[in-house]
């Protein structure tokens, strides 16, 4: 949580990803997008580009929420789904997407 600190007080969302090694150690930290006060637009090829560049073995996702909510909307339900889909294809575990706000942190169950 600690590599997530930077985007909690975004007034945007932002969506970053961090691709891990076998032993799950920190690679690298990539913004995927920047959206707007609402939404992050984000896709898995823009994820797995990344993590494919890094030769991950697995990521973590999140993004913040600048209304501060902690809960999921329909819309994050549905790229977490699609990230899960397109990792066990590509053989790039998503290990946890988070969502950040100002003060604290949830995830979306995987």
């Amino acid at each position: 949580v600690e590599q997530l600190v930077d985007i909690r007080d975004k007034k945007q969302e932002y969506f970053v990803c961090l691709t891990l090694d076998g032993a799950n150690r920190l690679i690298a930290k990539r913004i995927i997008t920047i959206g707007t006060l609402t939404a992050s637009l984000v896709h898995p090829r823009e994820v797995f580009a990344e993590a494919i560049t890094d030769r991950a073995a697995s990521i973590i996702v999140a993004h913040n929420h600048p209304s501060g909510s902690l809960e999921p909307s329909q819309a994050d339900i549905d790229v977490n789904e699609r990230l899960l889909s397109a990792g066990n294809l590509l053989g790039v575990k998503l290990i946890d997407h988070i969502i950040v706000s100002k003060d604290s942190f949830s995830t979306i169950d995987n």
